[in-house]
Parts: structure tokens; sequence; C-alpha cells
């Protein structure tokens, strides 16, 4: 487990400002340098080796080559060095450079960066979703549908669980991200992985051949993961959020019909687990109830490893059943049995078993 320590009191702030996006700056507080690509103001004076100080653009309207302070909405991030100055930055045709330009020296969160530490050997994830392969437990020699794969992180997690005996099914509508898939897979030698570019909500079909690729009939898998698209309102760090109140309320229906597919996927006495990395009951313990409601042969069953916190009320499922349902929530007053597991991304998970 790498803890996050943060924020940092009492750091200086540099005359010479540099303006970053939205996402570098989240980048930042998960402990990157700054890439040139994301420098979007930069103080007229800066050159190579000079300190500066480091802020977020956090509603997006800085222009890209600002020379002023910027004066809109911003969050400081850290100090740093920079390793190009403006003008390799912005002169020249210089917006087209890559690698490093400011080095985080004094970051505002200490958070280390495993990025490209030891490929082979490292995957780092949150801790919720760790959790979530062990939970789908998978054995070697089985048939698994991983329905959203994409980036892979839970994909390889699982071939490896399996000891690269089986076969993972990994479905994504992105033909990049399949392809990043593969490439996780390729780095760490699994080989029982299939990607497929598919829309998982069309994955049933009556007569398709399980043997094969997408679409399955029913009752293929042993198996069945819906890490389903979500408002990742959970996700962390996040400086804002523009999503309007109806594209929160779009994400219940296609996760309901990702749901009814993974249901008719998994065989009998075959299991289905139900995750996300969002916050709204709506996405998550009224989802379970809809589930149980709609498919009476689907039954929740107890989470191993649990180091999370049970369901919220708020729905029609009884106290035995929250029980069963594991949420990560860091804004949670609750303390459960360790204070590490309660500084992570927003996370739920449900476990069901198909009831032979």
């Amino acid at each position: 487990m790498v803890q996050n320590r943060g924020p940092v009191e009492g750091l200086h702030h540099h005359d010479k400002e540099i303006v970053v996006d939205l996402f570098c700056g989240m980048a930042v507080l998960r402990g990157a340098d700054v890439f040139a690509q994301g420098i979007m103001g930069c103080h007229p004076g800066v050159r190579r080796g000079d300190e500066v100080s480091v802020y977020t653009d956090v509603d997006g309207a800085c222009l890209k080559g600002l020379s002023k302070i910027y004066s809109g909405h911003k969050a400081f991030v850290g100090n740093g060095l920079a390793r190009l100055g403006r003008d390799e930055l912005f002169c020249n045709g210089g917006t087209n450079l890559s690698g490093i330009g400011i080095e985080m020296t004094k970051p505002l969160y200490q958070a280390p960066c495993l990025a490209d530490t030891l490929l082979d050997r490292v995957f780092a994830q949150n801790l919720p979703s760790i959790v979530c392969g062990h939970v789908l437990d998978p054995k070697p020699g089985e048939l698994i549908l991983d329905m959203c794969a994409a980036p892979g992180g839970k994909t390889s997690h699982i071939a490896c669980l399996m000891k690269n005996e089986g076969r993972v099914v990994a479905l994504d509508k992105s033909p990049q991200k399949v392809q990043k898939i593969y490439q996780n897979c390729q780095r760490w030698g699994l080989s029982c992985v299939e990607g497929y570019v598919w829309d998982a909500s069309k994955a049933l079909c009556e007569d398709a051949d399980a043997g094969g690729g997408p679409p399955f009939t029913a009752c293929s898998f042993d198996r069945v993961l819906v890490d389903a698209p979500c408002s990742a309102l959970g996700q962390r760090p996040s400086f804002r959020n523009k999503m309007t109140a109806k594209e929160l309320k779009s994400y219940p229906k296609y996760q309901r019909k990702l749901l009814a597919v993974g249901v008719e996927l998994v065989k009998a006495g075959g299991v289905l687990v139900y995750s996300t990395c969002s916050l709204p009951i709506e996405e998550n313990e009224g989802q379970v109830e809809w589930v149980l409601k709609s498919y009476p042969d689907l039954q929740l069953e107890q989470q191993t490893p649990y180091v999370g916190q049970p369901g919220l009320e708020g729905t029609k499922l009884s106290r035995e059943q929250l029980q069963l349902l594991q949420r990560f929530d860091p804004g949670a007053s609750v303390k459960t049995h360790s204070d590490w597991n309660t500084d992570t991304i927003g996370f739920f998970l449900a476990k069901f078993r198909r009831k032979r």
C-alpha cells in the first residue's frame, strides 16, 4: 500500500507562475511531473532551472501561451524546477514539444509516481480495483467475461489470479483501448486474454458460439464482471465536475442494460460481480435492488476480502443485504477496522450468484 501524504504546509509561492490544464494538475496530485503538453501559461521570464509555482486552470479558460498572471479560477499544486524555458515551450513551433516541462520537486501532495517502475512486475491500481478482482475470485481453467474491460487493469489481474489458465474475454467499444489491454497482457506474459471491440450491451445472441468471439449464447460464462460505465463521482483527485443532472441520470439506464446481458450470460451456479467508481445510490444500491427484483434466481453473496463499508440505506434492501455490499466512500465519517482503506477512490461492489 502506498499512502498519499499532504497537503504540505507552508510551501512558498514563487513569482514565476506556471498554469497547467485540469488533467495535468490532477496527474500532479497523483505524483506526476508536468509534461510540456499540459502547460497552458508561463511567466515571461522563465528559464531552464528556475524555481516555479504550478497552478491548475480549474475552469479551462486559460489561453495557450499566456504570459500574464492568470486571473481565472486556479488551484496551487506545488513547486518545481523548469526543465524548459518559455521560449522553448511557446516559440518556434515549441507547442509540439514532449517530455517533462516542470520537474515537481515540492508537490502539494507527496505521492510517488509508479508509471515507469518495473512495468513487467508492478501494476499500480487503486485498492478497490484490486479488491474487485479477488471478490470475483476467478479459478484456473474457467471462462470469464469482463464486459467493460478497458484500460485492462482488472482484466490482467483476473488472468493473473487464474494463473494464466483458462479464458478471459475482454470487451470494449474502443479499438485503441482494446489494443492497450493486449499491450498490458503482453508485458505480463498473459496469453489467456482475448480482447474484442464490441458493445457489451449487445453481447448476447440466441444462436451464437461461445467458443468464438461475441456475441455469446446464454449461460456461457463461469463468472462475469460488469465494471459498468458510471458518473465516476468517486474518482480522486478531482478539482471540479461539469456533469449536468441529465447526464447523471443517464447512467443507471445503461447500467441496467449491461446487467441484464451479464445475468443472461452467467451460468447456473456462476458468479456476477457489479462494480462502479461512483457514489450515488441510483448507480449502486438501487441497481442491486433492481437486479434482485428482476431476476429471482440471483442472490447476493458475501464478499472476500471485505475492507470497505456496508451499502447505504435508501432502498428496499434489508439490513442483512446491505451488509453483503461493499462501498468505499472517502467522505464517510464511519471508520472500519483500519484507516488505510478509507483513503481511496469512491467505489462500489456487489457479488451475485446465480442459483442452480
